[in-house]
C-alpha cells in the first residue's frame, strides 16, 4: 500500500510533463500545416535527378556537347 504514496506523484508528474510537451508543440505551431509535409515527399521538384546526372541527360549537359562539337 505504501507504494500508492510513489506512484502516484509519479503518474502526477508524467502527465504535467506531457501536458507541457503539448502546449509547447501548440505554441511552436507544430500542427499548423499537416498536409504540406506530407505531400512533400511525393513531389520533390528542387533537387536534381541523380539518374539524370549519371546518364547524361542533363539539358545543360546536352548544350555543352553541342557547343564543343
Amino acid at each position: 500500500m505504501s507504494i500508492i504514496y510513489v506512484l502516484i506523484p509519479i503518474a502526477m508528474l508524467f502527465v504535467l510533463i506531457a501536458v507541457g510537451v503539448f502546449f509547447w508543440a501548440v505554441r511552436s505551431e507544430q500542427f499548423d500545416d499537416l498536409n504540406r509535409q506530407g505531400s512533400s515527399i511525393l513531389f520533390d521538384e528542387d533537387k536534381p535527378n541523380k539518374a539524370a546526372k549519371a546518364h547524361g541527360d542533363n539539358p545543360s549537359n546536352k548544350d555543352s556537347k553541342a557547343e564543343s562539337q
